[in-house]
């Protein structure tokens, strides 16, 4: 099981693959690469 956050909640594998894509385009927004940001600290580090 993976270690979870002191909320319990983890970010989905297909959250955090659209959040890393956010964080590459260069047209997004400040806020929206912050709460992609947000979204990948809340990933599991399992592999």
């Amino acid at each position: 099981m993976p270690k979870r956050r002191s909320n319990g909640e983890v970010t989905g594998k297909r959250a955090a693959s659209a959040a890393a894509k956010v964080l590459r385009d260069p047209k997004s927004s400040k806020a929206a690469k912050t709460a992609a940001a947000s979204a990948l600290t809340q990933r599991s580090n399992r592999k």
